[in-house]
């Protein structure tokens, strides 16, 4: 039947003057349309409500209202709505598809989304937890789509509060958090290795390390062949030592002036490539390029002979002391810096030793902000290491003009000396390339870890090592001229 009502139009089932049952009414402004079912004159059941711009409702009515379970599209957006429904609005348990690819999968209350979901956005991330007036609001995890994971509480859908998030790389961190970043107590440890226990600021630590300093003088001295011993803290813009971080991965390096010779000479033994990364800028006011350090390894029976010695000759620049000092070369023996062949008697059979390549210092980790580099000597220099040259005639110079008074004055004692013994004596020879040269020394010790700890790389920190020849003692001196004498 089809009855005129006011300016709308109804065909459909009708009871007692109301439409009931099955039918199709056009709304007076031709918007809108219903086509279902009614019951005393009201929408009530299942039925379709359509806009003219695409836009629909289809599920279940009760009394005139959309009421129940149903499909709601919205042209203008193209999202979807799934779920339950109360008095027209989304309200319960349903899911919503956006237009963008956004989904929602979860509790509803009048129309915004409230209670425990899912949101899944359009570029794969997943948030499962509690929200409120659309909002990631309390207890909740986030699956990052680059494989971090958030596990914590939120706040207006930023991180708030506590929480442990793993990332993709491996770091972790638990601990508190305020406007999406970390900020009060928390504790990191990244995939460096680097741990960082203490208070956080806007997703910085508070007591975070700006620099490296090296304990002690800046200008040290050494004699040459001993070992030697470095301490380095990290340190704050205040000059504090930063406790809370450790595992900081720092390599030591040493290097001289890198001096530029003439175009005719190679001024390197190493091939442009590699002189450009073995090349490094110093506070000194010139370029240095990198001679080889070693870790420091006596023989089992003279590490105990030696270790004394060697640990008197380490002065530092200010506090030089003018006594000479005693040192028995025959004890520095350097097992990765010989050029002599050991070996052993094995009955009438000589059974020589493998020679070992010098071993570098192994990179160390800070521990609550310090670390040391323990026993590490200068290393002989590789074969045609030209950049020594400069080094060599600065030191003949300097032990020149140190030395010409007491050449003048031995030198008689020395002629005399050689008729009565038959025998020329060898003087030491500055340039031997069985021993490290005399001279000045950089030591540098360089943030290489890796990846930076939270994209920062300290910047390094240098001392100037002097290193002496050795002192012949006095005793010694005084023995070599009574034999003299007697013969």
């Amino acid at each position: 039947m089809e009855v005129q009502q006011g300016s709308g139009r109804y065909v459909g089932d009708v009871k007692r003057q109301l439409r009931d049952g099955f039918g199709l009414y056009v709304y007076p402004n031709s918007f809108y349309q219903y086509e279902g079912e009614w019951k005393n004159g009201k929408k009530h059941g299942i039925g379709k409500f359509l806009m003219k711009d695409g836009s629909y409702y289809e599920g279940e009515f009760a009394n005139g209202e959309i009421e129940g379970n149903g499909i709601r599209y919205w042209a203008s957006s193209g999202n979807e709505y799934c779920g339950q429904f109360s008095q027209g609005e989304l309200h319960g348990f349903g899911v919503m598809k956006y237009f963008d690819g956004t989904r929602y999968e979860g509790e509803f209350h009048y129309g915004v989304r409230t209670g425990h979901g899912a949101l899944i956005d359009k570029e794969g991330q997943v948030y499962r937890g509690s929200f409120h007036n659309n909002k990631k609001q309390g207890e909740g995890e986030m699956y990052y789509k680059y494989g971090s994971y958030y596990q914590g509480d939120w706040v207006l859908d930023q991180r708030q509060g506590h929480g442990i998030m793993q990332y993709a790389d491996g770091t972790l961190y638990e601990g508190q958090w305020r406007n999406d970043l970390y900020n009060g107590q928390g504790s990191m440890i990244h995939c460096s290795g680097v741990i960082y226990d203490g208070i956080w600021i806007n997703g910085r630590p508070a007591a975070e390390a700006s620099k490296l300093v090296i304990l002690g003088e800046e200008i040290r001295e050494v004699v040459e062949g001993c070992p030697f011993s470095v301490e380095v803290q990290l340190q704050n813009n205040k000059g504090e030592l930063v406790k809370a971080e450790s595992g900081r991965v720092l390599q030591i390096l040493a290097g001289i002036k890198h001096v530029k010779l003439s175009p005719n000479v190679s001024d390197t033994f190493l091939e442009q490539e590699d002189l450009e990364e073995s090349l490094f800028e110093t506070p000194l006011g010139y370029t240095a390029i990198n001679y080889p350090l070693m870790a420091y390894v006596p023989e089992p029976d003279k590490a105990v002979n030696n270790a004394e010695p060697c640990r008197s000759e380490v002065t530092t620049g200010r506090s030089l002391s003018t006594k000479d000092t005693s040192v028995n070369e025959t004890k520095l023996d350097f097992l990765p810096i010989t050029g002599n062949i050991h070996g052993s008697l094995q009955g009438s059979q000589f059974t020589p030793a493998v020679e070992k390549e010098p071993s570098a210092p192994p990179n160390q980790r800070t521990e609550n902000g310090y670390a040391v580099f323990c026993n590490i000597a200068l290393a002989l220099p590789p074969d045609n290491y030209q950049p020594l040259d400069e080094l060599e005639k600065k030191t003949s110079k300097r032990l020149s003009s140190r030395t010409v008074s007491q050449e003048k004055i031995s030198e008689s004692r020395s002629e005399v000396s050689i008729k009565l013994s038959g025998k020329s004596k060898k003087k030491q020879n500055v340039t031997d390339p069985q021993i490290v040269r005399p001279g000045d020394y950089v030591i540098m010790v360089k943030d290489v870890t890796t990846p930076p700890f939270l994209d920062r790389t300290l910047p390094p920190a240098f001392i100037l090592l002097k290193v002496k020849p050795h002192k012949a003692s006095k005793k010694s001196s005084r023995k070599e001229h009574q034999k003299v004498s007697n013969k």
